[in-house]
């Protein structure tokens, strides 16, 4: 009877997490955004998906280069449909920071951003980057891995002493500044 028991439990647990997963085609074809999607839901992070499937989101790799130093933006197509849009200058990221970048970008909802809003964006990258980031793999020296390292570091060096370090930064940055008119 405890067997029959037991494996009962294990089919419906089974059974549950299956159908809990997440179509990663749903909001992508590309093979290193599916992976980093992938790393996003085993790491725990639904509030992602949640987002991506509430606004229907898409997400493609995408020449930034004419927008100055853009790592990833939330955006809409010729269509009106909601794009994240990755710098494909990073198309050879490792995944876990294009997971970053996806996560961040995820949490734009709004149809123009806002200082709040940015923080929260940001705030999930350096929560996201803190979870992710492997101490056995050597990342790669860019601006990508030095801005996800400062995010991180922020983030510890607001839970240490209450500051909200990212909001502040992101708050004083004369683009930012000019993008919320503050």
């Amino acid at each position: 009877m405890k067997n029959v028991l037991l494996s009962l439990l294990v089919f419906v647990m089974l059974t549950v997490t299956q159908a809990l997963a997440y179509n990663m085609k749903d909001f992508t074809n590309d093979a290193k955004i599916i992976s980093a999607l992938q790393i996003l839901e085993q790491s725990g992070e639904y509030d992602v998906f949640a987002n991506l499937q509430k606004n229907a989101v898409k997400i493609r790799f995408y020449n930034l280069s004419g927008y100055g130093t853009v790592y990833a933006t939330n955006s809409y197509d010729q269509y009106g449909r909601r794009v994240i849009y990755i710098n494909s200058v990073y198309a050879n990221a490792p995944t876990e920071q294009i997971a970053c970048l996806i996560a961040h970008e995820s949490m734009h909802v709004l149809r123009k951003a806002t200082l709040e809003e940015e923080t929260i964006a940001t705030q999930k990258e350096a929560a996201c980057w803190a979870k992710l980031k492997r101490s056995s793999v050597s990342y790669p020296d860019n601006k990508l891995t030095r801005r996800l390292d400062k995010l991180a570091d922020l983030r510890t060096a607001s839970y240490e002493d209450g500051t909200d370090y990212i909001h502040n930064k992101i708050a004083s940055s004369s683009f930012y500044k000019a993008q919320f008119g503050i």
